[in-house]
């Protein structure tokens, strides 16, 4: 069977020194060692295969990493997809105390970021909002809307969100009835989905169906798909993946990974690894093919989306 399924690479954890990750690792944390692996980790993922990368300004300077080595290599083989609304503030301090990125919805921020990230055209074929929510009211903005429509026509953009949170599903659902002169404005839907937080399956089936770019992150729930004494609750999860792990001789991300793949079969899936071994690792759900028998009982360790994200809020950058 044709795999419908691909692997993309995302570089929130590449462009910047903190993320929200429960698996701290201690490595050099100067801006060159940072561009140094990056450029490493882009070079193995695309003799990997891997021709999907997505970025925001808010990765700290992931957007610049990601252009420089574009524009050395000159790939013409490449999607890439970005996104306007945050900024990163932490200015590159380690362990920085305030909050490491700033939203902010309006057409002002979206002309400012657009002016930087036009640069990645013509690889560049997804344009997203950052982390869309109700309270933003990006979704009633008629100007940013307006605007995100006319990037779309003249340079023939697929227009989406990315969303986060317990609302998710009601994010979409008024994203998707949103139109603009008669046709739906958004062609791709950037969403958290992982073996702990399913509520949106059912909208993302429709969606799939539909034709519509369905671009799955956050697929390892920050690092809490890896055992960890701080959760000692999910150790039947953890006992599973283990089994699953020696039945199918790859580590617990690819189950993971795997997972989403045979449950959801999603276009892409973003691998959030911050450095080469990882990627491989994640790679590795490519070679397997999980039972139903599986898949059901992976299914069954959901937990509901208030608690989910309310535990992810709770999660200190490192």
């Amino acid at each position: 069977m044709a795999q419908k399924t691909r692997i993309g690479l995302g570089l929130a954890a590449l462009g910047r020194p903190d993320y929200i990750n429960i698996r701290s690792i201690d490595v050099d944390k100067s801006i060159e060692a940072f561009k140094s692996n990056t450029l490493k980790v882009l070079d193995d993922a695309y003799k990997l295969g891997v021709k999907d990368f997505d970025v925001a300004p808010s990765y700290g300077f992931g957007e610049q990493f990601l252009l420089g080595w574009i524009n050395s290599r000159n790939y013409k083989d490449i999607r890439l997809s970005t996104k306007f609304g945050y900024t990163y503030v932490a200015n590159w301090e380690i362990g920085f105390s305030g909050k490491h990125e700033i939203k902010e919805h309006s057409l002002e921020k979206l002309n400012e970021q657009w002016e930087v990230s036009k640069a990645f055209l013509p690889h560049l074929n997804i344009y997203q909002i950052h982390s869309a929510t109700l309270e933003s009211g990006v979704l009633t903005n008629e100007d940013v809307l307006t605007r995100l429509d006319e990037l779309k026509q003249k340079y023939h953009l697929k227009i989406g969100i990315s969303s986060s949170g317990a609302e998710q599903t009601k994010i979409i659902h008024e994203a998707r009835n949103l139109e603009i002169n008669g046709q739906n404005l958004f062609d791709s839907y950037q969403v958290t989905f992982n073996i702990f937080e399913q509520s949106s399956y059912s909208v993302l089936n429709e969606l799939i169906k539909e034709g519509k770019t369905i671009i799955i992150k956050e697929a390892l729930a920050n690092g809490r798909i890896f055992r960890n004494n701080r959760f000692e609750k999910y150790n039947p999860v953890y006992e599973y993946l283990e089994t699953l792990s020696n039945k199918y001789q790859v580590n617990s991300d690819a189950i993971a990974l795997r997972f989403i793949i045979d449950y959801l079969e999603p276009p892409l899936v973003l691998s959030g690894a911050s450095n080469s071994v990882h990627l491989k690792q994640n790679l590795r759900a490519l070679d397997i093919r999980l039972t139903e028998s599986e898949i059901s009982k992976l299914k069954s360790f959901c937990v509901s989306s208030d608690y989910y994200w309310q535990e992810r809020s709770n999660l200190e950058w490192n």
